[in-house]
């Protein structure tokens, strides 16, 4: 199940990535709303997850957006360090149980 990540900060995305994909999982990121909408219309991704920093209009319309194109399931995350850890603990178990519901 592909999964795409939205936040505000690019090195983050890229270290959430850089974990997702070690650990045998289809994901993009990107840091911009109009970048989320983009891949969303493809109807490709099962899993959103929205990242600490995006701001709460755009968390809500993104979310909105993301209902009307095949998301499954999303995930509102803050990372913390060490932040392979923590998308390890709280958004791969999450990333599996979506997959397993579909």
């Amino acid at each position: 199940m592909r999964t795409l990540v939205l936040g505000r900060t690019p090195a983050r995305v890229t270290e959430v990535l850089a974990t997702l994909r070690t650990d045998g999982f289809d994901a993009e990121g990107v840091s911009t709303d109009d970048e989320a909408r983009t891949l969303l219309r493809t109807e490709e991704f099962g899993v959103l997850i929205i990242g600490g920093g995006v701001e709460p209009e755009s968390r809500a319309a993104i979310k909105e957006f993301a209902a009307r194109h095949r998301v499954r399931r999303v995930i509102d995350g803050a990372l913390t360090a060490p932040f392979d850890a923590y998308v390890r603990r709280e958004f791969e178990p999450l990333i599996r149980e979506a997959a397993a519901q579909g």
